[in-house]
């Protein structure tokens, strides 16, 4: 196949480092691969004068990519527009990325490959997004794959589309990965710091102070792109890793006795697999795949939006034995490692083909109303002379 990819700005985000990954991947089996994407947008000043509000300093732009160092053809624009199809090579497949790159597809010539939307998130709950054209989005005439049972649920409820194709993330384990272990000396839990309310931050930091009234050398390590805001500090004593290394992460979950994922809505949540894979059972909230993932003793599903919840389950934690921690541990471990970006894949590449013969079988239905058509004009034009 000749797969063409659109994103927006490429960045060490979660959601580009599945597209990357899944790029890739297929031109490992002997696809060919293009990507498009739009440059670095400019910070705009009101951004700039925010983030210094919120004592979080100057910004500046995100460097590297998780496209960085891959082999894939990966053309990248002159300016911050809108992708056209004169900016994409003729293919089988074009996949979008994010719903304004849905939007710029839905206009390309079907030169350009079978329509297919890759969604890794509700998008429309994004603040500042415009929601009703991102809703717009998912009724197009697209392919459509989402990687958790949330996503199907979303497009099956909100959307009447139960023909979506499923396909979950996995996790690289050549990057996420740590031996067996005991608990911490000092009992230690982890999250990802991010200052927005979706993300769930706060859920976690208030669980720890609520548990750390009864563990009162309980320990928080956290890492993150932006430094903690004022409005959302990190307690006392805690250490923070401000943009660690990607290959260094894995050691800020592998210092970890578990991990705090308390997001109110998620497409995936990564850091639940990475973390896994570094044997480090999550304590987490019902979003994205965590129901899915946190089964069988690989963590504990608390109640969203329960702090108190989160706490008690991280005094359950705490009191385990060593032996009854490393069993969790290895549940978290074996979970992670259970299915594998190959098998990730193979689900990628059928959906793609599948697109592929929807779009033929759309195309040849059209084509045979058309002839259709004209046959009966034909028809008509004779009996009328």
């Amino acid at each position: 196949m000749k797969i063409t990819f659109v994103l927006p700005c490429v960045g060490l985000a979660g959601g580009i480092r599945v597209t990357a990954i899944y790029a890739e991947k297929l031109k490992q089996r002997g696809h060919q691969v293009c990507v498009v994407s739009l440059p670095s947008a400019p910070i705009q000043l009101k951004e700039q004068i925010k983030s210094l509000l919120r004592g979080q300093g100057w910004l500046r732009p995100t460097l590297g990519s998780h496209f960085d160092g891959r082999d894939i053809e990966h053309r990248i624009l002159e300016k911050h527009r809108p992708v056209e199809a004169s900016d994409v090579p003729d293919a089988d497949v074009v996949v979008a990325t994010w719903w304004e790159t849905a939007e710029w597809i839905a206009r390309f010539p079907a030169s350009k490959g079978a329509k297919v939307y890759f969604i890794q998130h509700h998008e429309a709950i994004f603040p500042g997004q415009p929601q009703e054209r991102v809703k717009a989005t998912w009724f197009l005439p697209m392919y459509k794959i989402v990687i958790s049972n949330w996503l199907v649920d979303v497009a099956r409820t909100f959307y009447g589309d139960d023909g979506v194709s499923l396909v979950p993330n996995s996790v690289d384990t050549k990057q996420f990965f740590a031996p067996p272990r005991n608990k911490q000396p000092v009992p230690t839990v982890g999250l990802m710091y991010v200052d927005l309310l979706w993300k769930g931050s706060d859920i976690c930091l208030k669980a720890f102070e609520i548990a750390a009234r009864k563990i009162p050398n309980l320990r928080l390590v956290a890492f993150g792109s932006k430094t903690p805001s004022p409005n959302l500090p990190l307690p006392a004593g805690a250490t923070f890793i401000h943009c660690p290394p990607q290959d260094q992460i894995k050691n800020v979950y592998a210092q970890c006795d578990a991990w705090l994922f308390g997001s109110r809505s998620e497409g995936f949540g990564m850091p639940l697999l990475e973390s896994m894979a570094c044997r480090t059972p999550v304590i987490g909230t019902p979003a994205g795949a965590a129901p899915e993932l946190l089964k069988e003793g690989a963590g504990i599903l608390v109640n969203p939006e329960d702090p108190e919840d989160m706490a008690q389950a991280i005094e359950r934690v705490c009191q385990l034995s060593d032996q009854e921690w490393q069993a969790m541990s290895q549940a978290a471990y074996n979970r992670a490692v259970s299915y594998t970006w190959d098998d990730a894949t193979d689900l990628f590449e059928a959906a793609l083909y599948q697109a592929m013969e929807m779009a033929q079988s759309n195309a040849q239905t059209s084509q045979s109303k058309g002839l259709a058509v004209e046959s009966t004009l034909d028809e008509v034009e004779s009996q009328v002379s």
